[in-house]
């Protein structure tokens, strides 16, 4: 990697050390069990998740993933369109629990999920899923690697078009990467002026958002309330 730096002339040291550490790295990851079952997409983003030095998110309308129950997972794949066969469910549900693992690993990439209230009132599954995912995202918000920071009603900003996004930081900025998900499907960002851009929208609505202590007790309340 240093040699075929060398010959194209890149003298950014950083970068060049990072993805001479990226391209050594040639363990076969755990998501490659799936390579048969779910699309490559899927299996892209705990790829990205577990070579991450830290993992920003926001969502809307949903739990994050790394958040999320078995039991609302599912309630939100059988809720798919194009349907999902049951067989498909199941593997996608597996694929995304064992993604949480990298949340508990002995050092975790720092975690910081924005989320607004909206996604914490939806109750896919019905109450008891409802209260079950609220109930684990209050247990998961104190780990000391997770940062939970919530977006209520009575705010004033909201600074974002709604879509999910997932920032990816690598060891320097350069191999950045961003996941939006959108009603077409997922979609990789890693143009710097891009990712400039969505650095800035997660700023911003983490600014607009409650800190941590507040951001738990509005979960508490919201599951009282369910």
């Amino acid at each position: 990697m240093h040699t075929l730096a060398q010959i194209y002339g890149c003298t950014d040291q950083p970068l060049v050390d990072a993805l001479a550490v990226m391209a050594a790295d040639r363990t076969r990851g755990w998501w490659e069990e799936y390579r048969d079952t779910l699309p490559a997409r899927v299996l892209d983003l705990a790829e990205m998740e577990h070579h991450a030095t830290a993992l920003r998110v926001t969502q809307v309308i949903n739990v994050p993933g790394l958040l999320q129950t078995p039991e609302h997972a599912r309630a939100l794949f059988r809720e798919a369109a194009p349907a999902l066969p049951p067989h498909e469910i199941e593997y996608r549900i597996s694929h995304r629990i064992k993604r949480q693992a990298v949340l508990h690993r002995e050092q975790p990439p720092p975690y910081t999920a924005i989320v607004h209230e909206a996604a914490l009132r939806m109750q896919f599954g019905g109450r008891d899923v409802a209260r079950a995912q609220l109930r684990h995202v209050t247990e998961t918000s104190e780990h000391p690697a997770v940062t939970l920071r919530v977006i209520p009603f009575d705010g004033t900003s909201f600074p974002t078009t709604g879509h999910a996004i997932d920032y990816f930081h690598g060891p320097v900025a350069t191999p950045d990467t961003v996941d939006v998900d959108t009603a077409h499907g997922s979609e990789l960002v890693d143009a710097a002026g891009q990712l400039e851009k969505y650095r800035l929208v997660l700023d911003r609505m983490e600014a607009v958002a409650l800190k941590p202590g507040p951001s738990r007790d509005l979960v508490h309340r919201i599951t009282q309330d369910i």
